[in-house]
């Protein structure tokens, strides 16, 4: 039984399609989840502060006290101020969450980018844990990266480090909605492969997921995986020349796919760094759950409570392929 004097953190991650929150107590498990769409009444903003209030009272209900909450979104967000100054997907221009959610729920919150504080969740608990360098690539509908430089995730004098969807990895490739040709996140995110495979005349409708499955048997499913693998190698290159990480960290549904995913990508980054071995590459422990985690670290960190090593990590770390 939950004892009534226990605290816990509200943790939200906003996304694109959905606004993820959970309740995460003590010993960093999570103890309840909710899922909304983040488009709900044409109102993102509207649908974030309505999940946060219903987390917290969910979590009142389960008998748990929040002692603050973190929400972190993509786009460029500032963490010191808790504004998010862009987003296009939320249509987020200069959104004051940290002011507005403070308002709604009075407690502690704390406000970070999505990719970061996924970094931050696998610096303390998962796959880059002990870790002052490294760096962690969530694939998902886009890709961002967390850079993680002697411990501290790396925002950047406009606080757009990390968007390296947007390295040209095939100069005057395909086009990008970003106005740029060739950009990583158009062969090697999830959506990107999934448009792709469609263009290219591969069955229409399947997901990244399906992709990799029809890989050994569908010729342009085999295609597109080849080049989004020979991409993000190449990329990764670029970045570990840049950076020097000592591990590179990938989650999101192309590294559910493991070895058909992995070893490709090792031999093109390995093949790139002719001169020098390649960092570890590896999968993320936490998967889809990790920028919800580390919205819980940011929001243990905001109450001034305790983040020990290892907090949060999951009960079965995943193969790192």
């Amino acid at each position: 039984m939950t004892r009534p004097e226990e605290q816990c953190v509200l943790a939200v991650d906003v996304g694109g399609t959905t606004i993820k929150g959970a309740v995460v107590g003590e010993d960093g498990q999570i103890r309840h989840s909710l899922v909304v769409p983040s488009q709900a009444d044409d109102d993102p903003v509207k649908a974030v502060r309505s999940l946060c209030r219903r987390l917290r009272d969910d979590a009142l209900a389960l008998g748990v006290t929040p002692a603050a909450i973190g929400v972190v979104t993509p786009g460029l967000v500032d963490e010191v101020e808790g504004v998010v100054r862009y987003a296009a997907n939320l249509q987020f221009r200069n959104v004051p969450l940290r002011a507005l959610i403070g308002d709604d729920l009075e407690l502690p919150v704390a406000v970070g980018h999505d990719a970061r504080a996924a970094g931050v969740a696998e610096a303390v608990g998962g796959a880059a844990r002990g870790l002052d360098n490294f760096l962690l690539l969530p694939l998902g509908t886009g890709i961002a990266a967390a850079v993680v430089v002697h411990g501290v995730p790396v925002s950047g004098a406009t606080a757009s480090a990390g968007e390296v969807g947007h390295i040209p990895v095939y100069p005057g490739g395909e086009p990008c909605t970003c106005g740029q040709r060739g950009c990583l996140e158009v062969y090697a995110s999830a959506g990107g492969l999934a448009r792709r495979y469609a263009r290219a005349g591969g069955t229409s409708g399947l997901d990244s997921r399906a992709i990799a499955d029809a890989v050994a048997t569908d010729p342009v499913a085999r295609t597109v995986w080849d080049d989004a693998t020979r991409a993000l190698g190449t990329a990764l290159a670029t970045l570990t020349l840049t950076i020097d990480p000592a591990r590179i960290v990938l989650g999101g549904g192309l590294a559910d796919a493991g070895a058909l995913f992995f070893d490709p990508v090792r031999d093109a980054l390995r093949a790139a760094l002719a001169w020098r071995t390649p960092p570890p590459v590896l999968r993320s422990a936490f998967g889809a759950q990790a920028a919800q985690i580390g919205a819980a670290v940011l929001a243990r960190r905001e109450a001034g409570l305790p983040v020990p090593d290892g907090w949060g990590a999951p009960e079965q770390v995943p193969p790192t392929d």
